[in-house]
């Protein structure tokens, strides 16, 4: 069973040991360096009036997955961009869908018209997800450079809140 809640700075240490293990596996994140629970409290400390993270915790309490939106930049003030990441080997059991349910009326109660999935084009798992959550794509960015000089594509997919 699977039981989704707000993150909290305590959850950073864990946050960032399972995004760390998709950083190393690489192909799914635009993420190439690791991260640390630091990095993790700070960025969600960010922009905390219009930014909402939760977690997902398994039957013993352990972070199997984490999702989050935040404002963007290269957004409009009515929309927020959305990342998600799910335990290696934990895909395909709901965890996903359970933190989106989570994450969609968070995006209501902040006033967010519409959020933004920007995913690698390689990433089929990823790109199945947010089709499946009702995202549809409305843009690409070809030959976009990761920071370790990778270049890939990436499909840009909206979800109306």
């Amino acid at each position: 069973m699977i039981h989704v809640r707000p993150a909290m700075p305590l959850d950073a240490g864990s946050i960032a040991k399972l995004l760390n293990e998709i950083i190393e596996i690489g192909g799914t994140t635009a993420l190439v360096e690791a991260v640390t629970a630091e990095d993790m409290r700070a960025s969600m400390a960010a922009e905390p009036a219009r930014s909402a993270w939760h977690v997902a915790l398994n039957e013993a309490e352990q972070v199997v997955g984490f999702q989050w939106i935040a404002p963007s930049d290269q957004l409009p003030v009515d929309a927020a961009e959305i990342a998600t990441f799910v335990q290696v080997g934990q895909t395909g059991l709901g965890i996903g869908s359970s933190l989106f349910s989570a994450t969609a009326k968070a995006a209501k109660r902040l006033g967010y018209v519409w959020i933004r999935a920007n995913i690698r084009a390689d990433n089929d798992g990823g790109l199945t997800y947010y089709q499946s959550r009702g995202f549809r794509d409305y843009d690409v960015i070809e030959g976009y450079e990761l920071a370790d000089g990778t270049t890939v594509d990436k499909r840009l997919k909206r979800y109306d809140v």
